[in-house]
C-alpha cells in the first residue's frame, strides 16, 4: 500500500531532498508547507500534486493561490495554515522547519494523533523538548530523528539489548570551516568564509550554527530529550571527515558506531522508511577512498556556545528556549552582515544571563520567553 507523507518546510534544504526520497520510493505526497518561497512550492504543487499546500506568509500564499488556481492544490496561508498542513491526514509528517515556528506544528500533529513524526527540527526539542516528548508518549506516537547524528544514534540502539545499557553517547562534529582557528583570527571572518561548509550541503542558519558549534550544543540538548539520558551521558568529537556520524558506547565499553558519505538523504530516507530499509540516492561508502578518519576534542574556549548550552540545559526551564531564540535573531544579524562572528558568542552569554529560571510549563511561557530574548538581541545591537 502507498504510504503518504506530507512535509512542513518543503522548499527548505532538508525537504527539497526529502522530496527526492519520496519521488525515488513511491511516496504520495499528501500535504507541502513553506515559510514565503512561493516560487519553489508552486514547483513542488506541480510535480508532486498535494490537494493541500500552505505558505506561512499572507502575501505570498496570496500570489500562489492564483499562481496555481489550474490545479487541484487548495492553498491554505499563515502560522494556522501551516498548522493545518500539520493535521492534515498522512502517514508520515516530515518536520524540516526551521526556527522554533517549528515548536507549535509538531505539537499539533502529536495532538491529532499522527503515530509518525520525522524530526528534522531541532529547536522543537531545545525549546519544547520535555512538552514534545510527554505529548508524543501521552499520544502513543513516534518521533524519529531525521538530524544524522540523532540517526546515527537511533540506528545503533536498534542493536541495544532491551535495556540498552548505555554509557555514553559520542556526538561527531565537522569542526565546521574554522577548526584550529583562535578567537582573535574569528574576529575577521567573513559570511563568504562561514557558508563554506567543509563536508555538507545544508541550509545558511544551520551551516552558521556548524561554524559557531552552536549546532552541536543544540544536538546536547536534543538528544537529552530524544534519548532519555542526562547530559552528563552525551559526549562530543570533532572527526574532521563527517563519516561516522555519531556513536553509541555501552556499559561493556563496546562502541558501536553508524557510518557512510556525508548526504542528509540517508538519515532522512531511514526516517520515513523505518523499520524497513531501501535502495539509496546517496554514493556507497569506499572506506579505502577515505583513507584515514581523525578525532579531536572540541575547542570550548575558541567556540563557548556547545558549553552555553550545557549550562543552559543544567538551569533548565526557560533558559535553552532563551539562547536559542538570541541564536536565531544573532544568526540572521549576521546574514544581513549587521554583526560579526563573534558577536555571536557575546549575544548568546548575555542571553542566557538575562533569562530569570523559569519553569517551561506551557507553550505560552515557551513563546513569552523567544520573544523577550529576541527583543534583547535586537535592543543591544
Amino acid at each position: 500500500m502507498q504510504k503518504t507523507l506530507s512535509i512542513l518546510g518543503s522548499t527548505g534544504s532538508i525537504g527539497v531532498q526529502a522530496l527526492e526520497v519520496a519521488k525515488q520510493h513511491g511516496f504520495k505526497v499528501a500535504a507541502l508547507a513553506a515559510g514565503r518561497s512561493g516560487y519553489e512550492l508552486e514547483s513542488q504543487i506541480r510535480a508532486f500534486k498535494p490537494a493541500i499546500a500552505a505558505l506561512e506568509d499572507e502575501q505570498a500564499a496570496r500570489l500562489l493561490r492564483i499562481a496555481v488556481g489550474d490545479t487541484f492544490t487548495k492553498v491554505l496561508s499563515g502560522p494556522q495554515g501551516v498548522c493545518e498542513i500539520a493535521q492534515a491526514p498522512t502517514d508520515i509528517l516530515l518536520n524540516a522547519i526551521v526556527g522554533i515556528a517549528g515548536l507549535r506544528p509538531t505539537l499539533t500533529a502529536l495532538t491529532s494523533g499522527k503515530k509518525r513524526i520525522a524530526l528534522a527540527n531541532k529547536e522543537t526539542l531545545v525549546t519544547g523538548g520535555e512538552l514534545v516528548m510527554r505529548t508524543a508518549k501521552d499520544s502513543g506516537a513516534s518521533v524519529i530523528p531525521v538530524d544524522s547524528e540523532h540517526s546515527a544514534v537511533f540506528q545503533c540502539l536498534l542493536a541495544a539489548p532491551p535495556d540498552q545499557k548505555i554509557k555514553k553517547i559520542i556526538l561527531t562534529a565537522s569542526g565546521g570551516p574554522f577548526f584550529r582557528k583562535g578567537r582573535q583570527e574569528l574576529e575577521t571572518v567573513t559570511l563568504a568564509q562561514t557558508l563554506k561548509h567543509p563536508n555538507w550541503n545544508m541550509g545558511a542558519k544551520i551551516t552558521v550554527d556548524s561554524a559557531t558549534m552552536m549546532n552541536k550544543g543544540l544536538e546536547i540538548i536534543e538528544a537529552v530529550r530524544l534519548f532519555d539520558l542526562p547530559q552528563e551521558q552525551i559526549d562530543v568529537v570533532i572527526h574532521r571527515e563527517s563519516i561516522i556520524h555519531s556513536m553509541v558506547e555501552f556499559c561493556d565499553h563496546s562502541v558501536l558506531a553508524q557510518m557512510g558519505t556525508p548526504d542528509m538523504r540517508v538519515p532522512i530516507q531511514f526516517a520515513l522508511t523505518f523499520p524497513d530499509r531501501a535502495p539509496s540516492l546517496s554514493p556507497s561508502l569506499d572506506l579505502t577512498k577515505i583513507g584515514n578518519l581523525s578525532f579531536y576534542p572540541p575547542d570550548d574556549q575558541t567556540f563557548p556556545a556547545m558549553n552555553l548550552c550545557r549550562e543552559s540545559l543544567k538551569a533548565g526551564g526557560l533558559k535553552p528556549t532563551a539562547l536559542n531564540a538570541a541564536n536565531e535573531e544573532a544568526v540572521r544579524l549576521f546574514l544581513e552582515e549587521k554583526i560579526r562572528f563573534t558577536d555571536i558568542f557575546t549575544l548568546l552569554e548575555e542571553a542566557l544571563d538575562d533569562q530569570p529560571a523559569l519553569p517551561a510549563e506551557s507553550i505560552e511561557a515557551i513563546f513569552e520567553a523567544d520573544s523577550v530574548a529576541r527583543r534583547k538581541v535586537n535592543e543591544k545591537i
